[in-house]
């Protein structure tokens, strides 16, 4: 039981630094919110790790950027989740992460043989399910700082990164459906 708890402090640990350190990787956009790896990553912690893990990985991610740690693409600290604009994307990446997490605990039991097209169908619902949660959350609180509409959110935080995103969701599948049983190993009992 030991080891399973330690197994998850450190798959927490590695999964906080991956988000962090994809930092680096950013390409800005004319608007305001630039295209990174760290929503995708934030998933991807809650696909491989689960609600819990895959939630605490993000939630150390955002604690080292509220703590002014330069993780957060662009600046770093507390004012950027209150009152930046890609603050509630930044929650979004937490609740994304613990949602995703959550559809598949409930959905693909890891104690249970589950045919492939079911494995698939439920990774991708998860993915899709979080990635939702993710933009609603940044575009909500896009539409409290910049003051504006629905249509001029939309325009500005979705729209453009669809194609992207879209990407980013295929590449977070493959790796969940090839990755998930071996990390489970480690993390789940049997």
């Amino acid at each position: 039981m030991k080891t399973k708890k330690n197994a998850g402090a450190v798959f927490t640990a590695l999964f906080a630094a991956l988000i962090s350190v994809a930092y680096f990787f950013r390409i800005p956009l004319p608007g305001l919110v630039p295209i990174v790896l760290q929503d995708a990553l934030a998933l991807l912690s809650g696909l491989l790790l689960g609600p819990v893990y895959g939630g605490a990985a993000v939630a150390v991610f955002l604690l080292l950027g509220i703590m002014g740690l330069p993780v957060f693409s662009g600046s770093s600290g507390l004012h950027v989740i209150t009152k930046g604009y890609t603050g509630g994307f930044l929650i979004g990446y937490l609740l994304g992460a613990v949602t995703a997490g959550l559809v598949l605990y409930l959905f693909l039991n890891p104690s249970k043989n589950h045919k492939a097209l079911k494995q698939w169908l439920i990774i991708i619902s998860a993915s899709l399910l979080g990635s939702t949660v993710l933009f609603t959350c940044g575009t909500i609180e896009f539409m409290r700082i910049a003051n504006c509409g629905i249509g001029k959110a939309m325009a500005a935080c979705v729209i453009p990164f669809i194609p992207c995103h879209l990407i980013k969701t295929a590449i977070n599948v493959i790796l969940t459906k090839n990755l998930r049983p071996v990390i489970k190993n480690y993390l789940y009992e049997a």
